[in-house]
């Protein structure tokens, strides 16, 4: 169900966003490659750089310096990529932040991500604490998995890494997404030791009785240099993974996506448990993400600071060939894997400023 464009936060439409019509959506194009011979299929799409939490493996208490909303991509530009990208194979759109949910406009971009010939799924990255609003919407919009963030269940341990209150709000969120039927729900713990570690088994535990996904992630450098310098707080995928056995030893192996390079089911229990190595960077072989910016500039690796900018391409007058193009010299150039990428970027100054907060990265 499509909102009234008077509510849209970042732009001037008179109309909701559309998709294109399905006689322009020809998927008769390349798909999008790398060097290396991987497809990219899935683009990730930060609809803000602005959040309601200030956690602290992503920014300062302070914030960061936001994006203008003029810098913005507005929910025209934004359609018009996802429209672009599915003529070259791309069949899953996730809206990422920031925190997604403070663009009073988002369900009107699920609605046409999902409308879209080619888009198979659209899925949404949040911390849950805005859910309930839009929930009902989101799923008749179209919307086909949601993944919220939660890194602890205890109410002032979550005040103390988030530096706001609302846990109970977000665990509500969370059943509340599982009792109207959402197709994929999945529950996404930034796993750091002395904050959180000691928490794996409730995770673990909560899928007994609830059919999510708790996907354990690596913590990453990209909090704006807060925690991360110190080194003590990093728990690696592979201890992570031994953890899981030694609680569940007959816990086995389970289908999941490609970004959960290990993923398991403890027999008879609801629910899934994955672990995600971001910053060892085993899943690089498997990569088919494509990152868009809220200020719309294309990124081909997480670790890698060269950006392409798509926005003032479109700003400019460029056509949908042009918009194709720099997507594919962006991953032409994409390196091997994150270190090498991470090893490019150290070794030259790059054209774009450094992003030290996944907030500016989009989640």
């Amino acid at each position: 169900m499509l909102q009234n464009s008077s509510i849209l936060a970042n732009d001037n439409l008179s109309v909701a966003p559309q998709a294109a019509p399905a006689s322009v959506q020809k998927a008769s194009l390349p798909p999008l490659q790398d060097a290396f011979g991987r497809t990219f299929d899935y683009v990730r799409i930060a609809v803000t750089d602005r959040c309601n939490l200030r956690c602290t493996y992503c920014m300062p208490e302070e914030g960061v310096e936001f994006k203008h909303k003029d810098s913005v991509l507005n929910a025209e530009e934004t359609m018009r990529i996802i429209s672009v990208l599915a003529k070259i194979g791309i069949k899953k759109v996730r809206f990422t932040g920031g925190e997604p949910t403070i663009r009073k406009d988002i369900v009107d971009l699920v609605a046409g991500a999902a409308s879209t010939p080619g888009i198979k799924g659209v899925h949404l990255t949040t911390n849950g604490l805005l859910l309930h609003r839009y929930a009902k919407d989101l799923l008749n919009a179209g919307l086909t998995g949601l993944n919220l963030s939660l890194d602890s269940m205890d109410a002032d341990r979550f005040m103390r890494i988030t530096r706001r209150t609302g846990v109970n709000t977000v665990l509500d969120n969370i059943q509340l997404a599982l009792d109207m039927g959402f197709p994929r729900v999945k529950v996404n713990v930034v796993l750091m030791r002395g904050f959180n570690e000691d928490e794996l088994e409730k995770f673990t535990a909560y899928t007994k009785d609830h059919a999510v996904t708790v996907r354990f992630i690596e913590f990453m450098p990209f909090d704006a240099e807060q925690i991360w310098g110190s080194g003590d707080h990093f728990a690696s995928a592979e201890s992570i993974v031994a953890r899981i056995h030694s609680l569940y030893p007959d816990v086995g192996p389970a289908p999941g996506t490609r970004t959960e390079h290990h993923i398991f089911k403890v027999p008879g229990w609801a629910g899934k448990i994955a672990v995600i190595p971001a910053f060892t960077r085993s899943l690089c072989g498997n990569c088919s993400r494509i990152r868009v910016t809220a200020d719309g500039s294309i990124r081909n690796c997480l670790y890698s600071d060269d950006e392409y900018n798509l926005r003032e391409v479109m700003r400019q007058g460029g056509t949908d060939d042009d918009m194709i193009a720099l997507f594919r010299k962006a991953f032409a150039d994409k390196a091997i894997d994150g270190y090498e990428s991470k090893k490019r970027s150290d070794a030259k100054v790059s054209l774009s400023p450094h992003r030290g907060s996944m907030t500016q990265i989009g989640g």
